[in-house]
């Protein structure tokens, strides 16, 4: 949500800056919708006023005998009575319309963000680790999992596509992964590990920027609660309609939970493997940050991602998203991309942003300056994954994988694997 006093003291530069994402719009039209408002709250104080100095009026004129102008008051009084809630409703009807429209609208990029598109228009930051050389045709996840316990068809039947059934030494390790990323996320780098819901409702996907626009790439229950998608929904709404001691900023918080999205218009797009499912599992990482520090924060993540991989020693690298291929609620995002030698590219395994007070003017989630009693700003929030299991798991049986089909175990994992060094084809 956007700060309707910044859009009054700056319009051009917030059509500017959301040109800059690809999205037409005129500041104008939206603060004449502004004006009115502020014209019917005004007209509405000023009604209300002289309602109740009529009402007074009425008494000290009956008193005084003259009834005339009582019962002019009484009229006007009478008229008052019964267009001030026309007023209120008139002033209800165009504020909605004010947050409908500033509800739908996406973040601001920061200016160091690059103007572009798509995915071809963002920069190349850094890369670590190089690919590894093989002396035969590596092959992709999907090709060599199922002889290791990567079974797709059964998973298929009972629920159909975009779905994965893991056996064995496979599902050994797609929890191994989870446990050590999460063990690292908490006790290396600093995170509060949390078991949050899975099941929320309207207010908190809408708090995070999901709805109203992106209904249709989640699954909803019959009840009207929302599956989360990632848990940065439940993790970030934890602090709303909180007012934060300064002194507690940041908060920084992390989980290992099922994510399901309905990858709505993804029809045809990575549709072998598990790099797009219904169902996953993701390491979330979510900070709430004192706004001065969110940029430092935001760092502090991408390092912390990092770390996941390089402890892996999984190839990738760190791409900075143009205006146009960042998510609604991000200001800054950076993407890391994990080596895939099987599809011969780089595959984003992690989506790191800065989403500036948007989310937090959402969800009312604000925090108390030290020395101040009643003065409050909004906190930033900051989320990310630390990292995708599955992907993670499509890293390893990639870039681990033995001529013979057989898949080594990074060292790191070892200690969670309780004994398995090797996954052997049945």
């Amino acid at each position: 949500m956007h700060d309707i006093k910044y859009i009054r003291e700056n319009p051009d530069k917030f059509d500017d800056a959301l040109a800059k994402r690809g999205v037409e719009f005129t500041a104008r039209n939206l603060l004449a919708l502004d004006e009115q408002i502020r014209a019917l709250k005004t007209e509405l104080q000023i009604g209300q006023a002289r309602r109740n100095e009529a009402s007074k009026a009425i008494g000290k004129a009956k008193g005084q005998g003259d009834q005339g102008a009582a019962q002019a008051l009484m009229a006007e009084v009478a008229e008052l009575k019964r267009r001030l809630p026309e007023l209120e409703e008139k002033e209800r009807e165009v504020s909605e319309q004010l947050q409908d429209i500033l509800a739908a609208l996406p973040n601001l990029p920061t200016e160091d963000v690059p103007p572009g598109t798509d995915e071809d228009d963002n920069v190349e930051v850094a890369r670590w680790g190089e690919p590894g050389m093989f002396d035969f045709g590596p092959r992709e996840h999907s090709d060599i999992g199922p002889a290791l316990g990567l079974d797709f068809e059964t998973a298929a039947e009972m629920s159909g596509a975009r779905f994965a059934f893991l056996r064995g030494q496979m599902a050994r390790l797609q929890r191994g992964i989870g446990q050590f990323m999460l063990d690292q996320q908490t006790s290396r780098n600093g995170f509060q590990e949390c078991a949050p819901p899975l099941l929320v409702r309207d207010e908190a996907v809408f708090g995070v920027g999901q709805l109203p626009k992106f209904a249709e790439d989640m699954f909803q229950t019959t009840d009207g609660r929302w599956l989360i998608p990632t848990a940065e929904v439940s993790l970030t709404n934890s602090i709303r309609n909180q007012i934060l001691a300064e002194a507690n900023l940041p908060i920084r918080l992390t989980a290992l939970t099922p994510c399901f999205r309905s990858e709505a218009g993804s029809a045809g797009k990575d549709t072998k493997g598990l790099i797009r499912q219904h169902q996953f599992e993701k390491v979330e990482l979510v900070t709430i940050a004192h706004p001065d520090h969110s940029a430092e924060e935001h760092e502090l993540m991408v390092d912390a991602a990092e770390s996941i991989l390089q402890a892996l020693e999984l190839p990738y690298r760190k791409m900075l998203l143009c205006a146009g291929d960042m998510g609604a609620a991000a200001r800054k995002t950076f993407d890391l991309e994990v080596w895939l030698p099987g599809q011969n590219t780089y595959r984003e395994i992690s989506s790191i942003s800065n989403c500036g007070d948007f989310q937090a003017r959402r969800m009312n989630a604000r925090f108390r300056p030290e020395g101040e009693e009643k003065g409050t700003r909004f906190v930033h929030t900051l989320n990310g994954s630390g990292l995708a299991v599955g992907r993670t798991l499509v890293a390893v049986l990639e870039n681990y994988q033995q001529a013979d089909g057989s898949v080594i175990i990074p060292s790191a994992l070892l200690p969670y694997m309780g004994g398995i060094e090797k996954l052997e084809p049945a």
